[in-house]
Formats: C-alpha cells, sequence, structure tokens
C-alpha cells in the first residue's frame, strides 16, 4: 500500500519505489530505501511527514504514493 494510506505512528517497512529513476534516486538521498523503516507521523493536507533514519521529513502526498510500505 502508498505511504499516504498507512496508519500513523506505526513502524512500516519500505517494498517498493515507484517512479523515474530520477524521483526513486531523490527518494532514496532522503533516506527512503528498499528494505528501511519509515514511520508516518502526521498528514497535513497535501503534505506527510515521516521519519526516516532519526530525521523528520516533509514530503508531498505525490511522493508518499511512490512509497510502498
Amino acid at each position: 500500500m502508498p505511504l499516504n494510506y498507512a496508519e500513523e505512528d506505526k513502524v512500516l517497512t519500505i517494498k517498493k519505489l515507484g517512479g523515474s529513476p530520477e524521483i526513486r534516486q531523490h527518494l532514496e538521498n532522503l533516506g527512503f530505501t528498499v528494505g528501511g523503516t519509515v514511520t508516518l507521523i502526521n498528514i497535513l493536507g497535501e503534505s506527510v511527514i515521516v521519519k526516516v533514519k532519526e530525521s523528520r521529513i516533509a514530503i508531498g502526498a505525490d511522493m508518499a504514493r511512490r512509497i510502498m510500505v
């Protein structure tokens, strides 16, 4: 399921990164890696706040839809 449909405050494992090679590379640079963990903190309108590798990151809902958990 896409990250933006996940339950809040639950540790999730990233199964797949979608999108073009450039988008996947950008997500990997932010810390989103297949097999890694991510926690959905909050959804604020079109933004999603997540915790990745001890950092909180805000990404757009369109990017969150490309992260499968």
